[in-house]
């Protein structure tokens, strides 16, 4: 799968039922010899017209991600917000 063909997609929590974010608002961090995704970093907090209030994130496994569908990306994570 490429980038390209997840990068509009939302990120939805299974555990709370929270909407993330989007694919193309997050940053990746890649395994630099194989080239895979290691992690999700979401942004935590959304201001006004989508500007960050801050600059914490939110370190999601790549193995917490069960499905990647057509509109979005279900992850399973339960760690601290």
């Amino acid at each position: 799968m490429n980038l390209s063909e997840i990068a509009g997609k939302e990120i939805v929590n299974l555990v709370t039922g929270e909407r993330l974010g989007v694919i193309g608002e997050c940053d990746l961090i890649l395994d630099e010899t194989t080239g895979n995704i290691l992690a999700l970093l979401v942004p935590k907090e959304r201001g006004f017209f989508g500007l960050r209030k801050d600059k914490s994130v939110l370190e999601v496994p790549w193995r917490s991600v069960k499905k990647i569908g057509n509109d979005m990306i279900i992850i399973e994570y339960d760690g601290i917000y």
